[in-house]
């Protein structure tokens, strides 16, 4: 019997505490369902997270096919070590893969070593154009050596010929006296030798003239071959690239955001390997979404956070806004890119830092403001607050942010007004009906 009675009792008292616990979580949720309505500083804004870029940067090239070393007139400013490069016309451009590189974020001076270019495709091509120029000259001295000995032999049999004539000139001189047709049988015998003397001298002349043809014609082979090894010896020089300025190294970033590392392709179009940024000049570069894009002008005031720095705040103003929108990873609506121009400069800041940033858009002085979850609408869409005083209180909004609303009239600073709808609310008496008919006015 003892044992029930105290089963009973514990029952009880779990009830009754159960109550009371019951009613301390209500009365909690009635304080926290309630706020105030606020006076004071208002701003509008846009934030959005980004990343720092350097706003000057050099770039550091890998050797370029199709620009002669002595081209007259535009330099290779911006390019590392690598600058330079073969002529197009006597090579296939193809990808150069990055064997070595030094790590991101490395302190170099100009000419320290940045990276090593993997040479193995184009050594094959320099070994098969060795070989043609090693073929080219054995051919070329060849020519010269043939022609040399033709137009020896050719120079010979003229002289014979000169011989020839002036021997049959001096059996018609001696015929003088001689019968008729010994002279004129010497006169034959003299006009013939002269006729295959001037044969052999035109002869000689064709001859010349063909062999000097054929020999510019290797020559002119041989010297472009010639040429195309010296420009493919300086052009694998440069595979061993070099810091073109003083700087810290920040290695490039393809389109799809990865960056260019050991093992990574560099296309002949686009030769940058990694690039030296002025860290005396930042830009924060964010994405804002198309449907608040339309708030962001340039020139407006930023205040930016670098998470690596959550104690210090920096000020920076819009410089850039994109005018065609992409599709990012990730996200369902087009991305606009927006540029945010740091202000002064930071020997901390660094290239790919993330930073957080907003945009003042607008700001007030002296608003009323309330939270915009208070804010209710019935069925003609006219806005109202519930207040603690049981009033159902009709209001004028303006511009919001993304937690507040501007009060434009309806409520005085220090009212208490429910954040969720009260329960019975057809008890709460309507208050502002005037104002409907200027809430219309501004739809």
């Amino acid at each position: 019997m003892m044992k029930k009675i105290f089963i009973t009792a514990g029952v009880l008292l779990a009830i009754i505490g159960l109550i009371a616990f019951n009613r301390m979580t209500s009365k909690n949720k009635v304080v926290s369902s309630f706020a105030e309505v606020k006076k004071g500083p208002f701003e509008i804004s846009v934030t959005n997270s980004g990343e720092l870029v350097a706003e000057k940067s050099t770039d550091i090239k890998g050797p370029e096919i199709g620009q002669s070393n002595n081209n007259q007139g535009g330099g290779n400013q911006g390019r590392g070590g690598g600058g330079g490069g073969m002529r197009g016309g006597d090579m296939h451009a193809m990808d150069l893969k990055i064997q070595d590189m030094v790590p991101e974020g490395t302190i170099v001076k100009a000419g320290d070593y940045i990276a090593q270019l993997d040479r193995s495709s184009y050594n094959n091509t320099m070994k098969d154009e060795m070989d043609n120029l090693k073929t080219q000259q054995t051919d070329y001295e060849m020519k010269l050596l043939d022609t040399a000995v033709v137009l020896t032999n050719s120079r010979d049999d003229i002289k014979n010929q000169k011989y020839v004539v002036e021997e049959a000139q001096i059996t018609l001189d001696q015929s003088k006296f001689e019968p008729p047709a010994t002279i004129r049988k010497a006169v034959v015998a003299l006009d013939q030798a002269k006729r295959t003397l001037e044969q052999k001298k035109r002869s000689y002349s064709l001859s010349k003239e063909q062999s000097l043809a054929e020999v510019n014609h290797l020559k002119m082979h041989f010297t472009r071959q010639t040429r195309l090894v010296n420009d493919l010896q300086d052009f694998l020089s440069k595979f061993t690239i070099t810091a073109p300025t003083a700087g810290m190294v920040i290695y490039k970033k393809e389109r799809k955001g990865t960056k260019r590392k050991v093992g990574s392709n560099v296309n002949p179009f686009d030769l940058v390997i990694a690039t030296l940024p002025d860290l005396s000049s930042m830009i924060s570069k964010i994405y804002v979404n198309e449907i608040e894009i339309s708030k962001v002008q340039l020139g407006q005031n930023v205040i930016i956070k670098v998470d690596a720095f959550p104690a210090k705040a920096y000020s920076g103003k819009v410089s850039f806004i994109a005018n065609i929108g992409e599709q990012l990873p990730n996200s369902d609506s087009k991305m606009f890119e927006v540029q945010i121009k740091v202000d002064g400069s930071d020997p901390d800041l660094r290239p790919s830092m993330t930073t957080g940033n907003k945009i003042i858009i607008k700001t007030f002085n002296d608003a009323v403001f309330i939270p915009t979850e208070c804010i209710q609408t019935g069925m003609d869409s006219i806005p109202f607050v519930y207040e603690k005083s049981k009033t159902k209180q009709i209001v004028v909004l303006g511009e919001a942010n993304e937690k507040f609303s501007i009060v434009q009239q309806g409520l005085q600073p220090g009212t208490t007004i429910y954040m969720i709808q009260p329960e019975e609310p057809a008890t709460f008496k309507l208050k502002g009906e005037e104002l409907i008919p200027l809430i219309k006015g501004k739809k």
